[in-house]
């Protein structure tokens, strides 16, 4: 846990459930994060990159994002979003969305979701659609997560009604949820993040 000295960090993401992840993420690294801005999607959030920057010459920031499909690679967003990052600007791309850092906890989201660990992939960041992945390894499972997490036959959305508050859970969960020293492994995205965070805990 940080120190009552430790550094605050502003972040800003995309939405909720990023926003519980970042945390638990920071918390891991020893920082301390204090208000998290954004969470009205990620255009919005791009909208306002260039003011988060211009506040990051006067503090640290971190901004956390999915690279979707929007590039083959993160190094390539980075460039079009943000060519010339402010001092303590830290931006972290989720490769290709936070879902792929969720799964690379492999163990405790097969026991969460309760399917067979050989369902889950061994290379989350290598994905298409990490999100599509967790809904689809949901659709196995005979839990009450099934319903949470699959969208309604004809409901036209792409998740199901809980599906955030679901994850949120699962992350939050100390005991038996999502470990971040574990996920690390297998997601070098999840790593960079980290490392970064623990760089400006030490400024």
């Amino acid at each position: 846990m940080p120190g009552a000295a430790a550094t605050v960090i502003t972040g800003a993401v995309e939405g909720d459930l990023d926003e519980v992840l970042l945390r638990r993420i920071a918390e891991h690294a020893g920082c301390c994060l204090g208000k998290v801005h954004g969470r009205n999607g990620k255009q919005k959030l791009l909208q306002q990159l260039m003011g988060y920057n211009n506040a990051a010459n006067h503090g640290p920031w971190i901004v956390l994002v999915d690279l979707d499909q929007d590039c083959d690679c993160a190094p390539d967003c980075l460039q079009q979003w943000l060519p010339m990052p402010s001092r303590f600007m830290c931006i972290r791309v989720a490769v290709r969305t936070i879902e792929s850092w969720l799964l690379a906890d492999r163990e405790r989201i097969a026991r969460w979701l309760g399917v067979a660990l050989v369902n889950i992939p061994e290379a989350p960041d290598s994905l298409d659609d990490p999100k599509q992945e967790l809904v689809n390894l949901a659709r196995r499972s005979r839990r009450k997560i099934r319903g949470d997490l699959v969208p309604r036959e004809g409901s036209g959305r792409s998740v199901g009604p809980l599906y955030n508050a679901s994850l949120m859970e699962f992350i939050q969960d100390q005991n038996a949820g999502w470990r971040p020293d574990c996920a690390v492994h297998r997601s070098d995205s999840l790593a960079r993040c980290i490392n970064h965070l623990q760089e400006l805990a030490r400024l």
